[in-house]
Formats: C-alpha cells, structure tokens, sequence
C-alpha cells in the first residue's frame, strides 16, 4: 500500500476546538501503543535499518527528538507568537545520536515522560487559548493549538505506520 510522504502531506484549519479532547487522548495513548508495539518486535531487528531508512530504535529516538519542538510551538501559539519556530527538516539531531546504541525501554520511556509534558500542557489550556495562531514555518498557514495537536498526532501515526512497515519488511 503507497503511503503518502510527510512532507507531502497537507493539514488543512481544523474548525471544531471540540474535538481537541480527543486529538489530546491520542497524543496521550501514543507511548502505550508503542509499548504495545514493542512487544511483537523480536529484539534482532530493532536496530536494523534498510532502504536507507531509520532503525526501528532511531524511529522511536526520532519522536523523542521531536517532542521538545512540539512542546515550543504550543508555548508559542499560546504566547500569542506571530510565527512558530522552524524544524530542523534534515532531521539532523536523529541522525547523529546514538538512539540504536539504547535500550528500548529507556527509550520508550524517555518518549513518554517527554510526551506528558505536551499533554499536561494541553490539559491545562484555557479557552481563550484556543482561537489564538501562528504561522507554521513550512505550510505557510496559521496554525491553532488544535491544529498542532492534530498535526503532532499525526506524525506520531506516520512513524508508528513506519515502524509496523519495518517489522514485516525486515524479517
């Protein structure tokens, strides 16, 4: 099945703050289905790349590497930021840690009390929190704490659905 590259993807204004809840339940859920994940993994293939393509262990370290730039943009768009911080595109801070050299575990769990921080953050917005926006760097587009949340979502789907394509291609 052809997946469609991030960078490809589009992430069009979501209008409905109400279902912010539920992005925010997904976010929050994401380290348990990757523990879940982890399980089904046999530790042989964990650190092997193919295709050129990132490890298993350096998809996860990915998401790690991520969770500090989520964490910045929601703080911006909450400050009332007119322009949110840009990513490192070459993903140069996966690239050169050592996340194949690292346990799972400590992996899985450095995502996930990186991720509580996001979540609790979130958790705590107030309404009027929710209308305000910022440009996202590389779309061009405004973009609510909504939108981020969902966008976040997503890209931890995109890399759990890489994860999931690397255990069967691998073995």
């Amino acid at each position: 099945m052809k997946r469609t590259n991030w960078f490809d993807r589009k992430f069009p204004p979501i209008e409905d703050n109400g279902i912010l809840p539920c992005i925010i339940e997904r976010l929050e859920g994401t380290p348990a289905r990757l523990t879940e994940k982890m399980k089904q993994v046999s530790q042989t293939i964990l650190s092997v790349s193919k295709d050129h393509k990132w490890s298993i262990k350096r998809e996860i370290g990915h998401l790690i590497d991520l969770e500090p730039l989520w964490l910045e943009r929601a703080k911006e768009i909450i400050a009332g930021e007119p322009d949110l911080k840009k990513a490192d595109l070459t993903n140069t801070k996966t690239h050169e840690a050592d996340h194949d050299e690292r346990e799972l575990a400590a992996l899985i769990a450095d995502f996930s009390t990186h991720r509580q921080y996001l979540v609790q953050l979130l958790k705590a917005l107030k309404d009027a929190d929710l209308d305000k926006a910022a440009k996202h760097p590389r779309l061009g587009t405004p973009m609510k704490i909504i939108d981020l949340a969902y966008f976040v979502a997503e890209h931890d789907d995109h890399h759990l659905a890489q994860i999931t394509f690397l255990q069967n291609s691998i073995l």
